[in-house]
Formats: C-alpha cells, sequence, structure tokens
C-alpha cells in the first residue's frame, strides 16, 4: 500500500505513541524522516533516534525514544503540525520564516541547503519548503 504523505504519517505516529504514553515508537524510515527526526532529537522534543535495519524493509526502521518531562511525565512537545502537504505546498521566503508560538517552537524547513531550522534559515538567509511547525 503507497502513502501519500509519509512525514504526515511520522509525525501522527509520533504524537500516537506519545499520547499512549510509549517509551519508542517505530517507522519506516527515509533520509527526509531521520533528518526531521534529527532535528527533533537537537532541539529536544524527542530523547533518541536510532536507524534499525530490517530485512523486510530495505531502507530500514526508524526507532525514536519518546522525551517524557516533570512530575506527571508530559511529553517534551506540546503539539506538531504538518504545514506543507502533497495537495497544498508552502514556501516561505526568508522574510516570512514564521515564528512558531512565539519563538517557542520550532519550524522545519526544506531548504537548498538542506533541512533546518526557522531559526537557522533565517540566519543564513534562505527560504524553502515550510514542512511542519513543533512546540
Amino acid at each position: 500500500m503507497s502513502m501519500t504523505d509519509p512525514i504526515a504519517d511520522m509525525l501522527t505516529r509520533i504524537r500516537n505513541a506519545a499520547h499512549a504514553r510509549h517509551r519508542r515508537v517505530d517507522i519506516p524510515a527515509s533520509r527526509l524522516k531521520v533528518s526531521i527526526a534529527k532535528i527533533l532529537q537537537d532541539e529536544g522534543y524527542i530523547a533518541q533516534t536510532r536507524l534499525v535495519e530490517d530485512p523486510e524493509r530495505a531502507q530500514g526502521t526508524l526507532r525514536i525514544f519518546l522525551k517524557y518531562e516533570g512530575m506527571r511525565g508530559g511529553t517534551a512537545f506540546r503539539g506538531m503540525e504538518r504545514v506543507s502537504r502533497p495537495g497544498r505546498r508552502v514556501y516561505v521566503a526568508k522574510e516570512a520564516i514564521p515564528r512558531v508560538r512565539g519563538g517557542f517552537g520550532t519550524s522545519i524547513i526544506s531548504t537548498s541547503q538542506g533541512l533546518m531550522t526557522g531559526v537557522q534559515a533565517r540566519q543564513k538567509g534562505i527560504g524553502g519548503e515550510l514542512l511542519c511547525k513543533v512546540w
């Protein structure tokens, strides 16, 4: 079965696993998903990522370990939103890169120089496709 939006599927799996209080979640891997997971890890939204070899899948499985904080064990993120979709691509210029939740969130942008956060893209002075927002 083919998937029309693998990034939205990845974000939904992470949200669902966090809501169910799972320690980890497995996602079919791709280079784009690994890059997104690395950004989420660097920004402190998830604890760890690992690429696991899977004989059933040529590209393997991306294993994401979730991060919980505080006494009640709430997730390190409050929400994830897919912005640019296959049916509606959203591109932003360097001046129009959004600040998520007044600077407390992170936007992930696909640029000509690779995947990066909105802050990094603003510093480099480049725009691109706004993939998702995390807060």
